[in-house]
């Protein structure tokens, strides 16, 4: 649990959840985003003002993980653009371009097992953070002590204006978007009463998002599998 930090690398943090600096806890989080904080802060102004849009998973702790990220980021006067709710990953990637902020943070572990979580840092292209710029965030979160992070109240950071809670219109905006990427519309329309899709959430984000894209595309026919289709960070099935 303390022989080392836990490692920020290009996809940023990745670790068992638990007490200490080499796991995954509101610590580590708030170590790493006050880093990410003073990169930016170091840009000047017009990089604070365009903020951070973030993200999470279902994931034990994730909720927690990401207001704990959004409320560092302001109290280092850097706007926050928190959804509302889980989403899936992809759809970070774009609030990033959506909404032009400088940089976006997912709380996620992808594949890893229940007992991990992880945070993710994408910069301004919605890719994660390219070496270059990982590198001089590692600099940055190197200088910080693991009680050191600067933090305000979810009352404060929504009092300041610099806490923003994004949800529904981002959504749309989305799906939208994913919608115009579709090839030979006029086929589903064909097929649409009689083709059939089966479709599982696996316990994540994808649901409510895959979903509606779907229905948008005309697929009248999409079957959820019932024992994988909620949230859960313990991945039951």
């Amino acid at each position: 649990r303390f022989y080392q930090n836990l490692a920020f690398g290009t996809a940023g943090l990745r670790g068992i959840l638990g007490a200490g600096t080499n796991r995954m806890n509101i610590y580590v989080v708030r170590r790493a985003t006050q880093g990410i904080a003073d990169y930016i802060n170091e840009k000047g102004d017009e990089f604070a003002k365009r903020g951070v849009a973030i993200a999470y998973d279902s994931r034990h702790f994730s909720k927690e993980f990401a207001l704990q990220t959004a409320l560092v980021l302001c109290a280092n006067g850097i706007k926050a653009y928190l959804f509302d709710d889980l989403r899936p990953v992809p759809e970070l990637s774009f609030t990033i371009r959506h909404l032009k902020t400088i940089a976006g943070i997912v709380i996620t572990a992808s594949h890893n097992p229940a007992k991990y979580n992880g945070y993710k840092a994408y910069w301004e292209d919605g890719a994660q953070i390219p070496p270059a710029v990982s590198d001089k965030v590692l600099e940055a979160i190197n200088k910080v002590g693991i009680f050191d992070a600067k933090i305000i109240s979810e009352t404060e950071a929504k009092n300041s204006g610099l806490l923003n809670i994004i949800g529904e219109e981002v959504d749309n905006a989305y799906i939208d978007t994913v919608y115009k990427q579709a090839i030979h519309k006029d086929v589903v329309e064909r097929v649409a009463d009689e083709f059939k899709v089966v479709y599982t959430p696996l316990h994540g984000s994808g649901n409510k998002l895959v979903r509606a894209i779907l229905k948008t595309s005309g697929f009248k026919n999409v079957l959820v599998v019932k024992e994988q289709e909620k949230p859960d960070g313990s991945f039951p099935t």
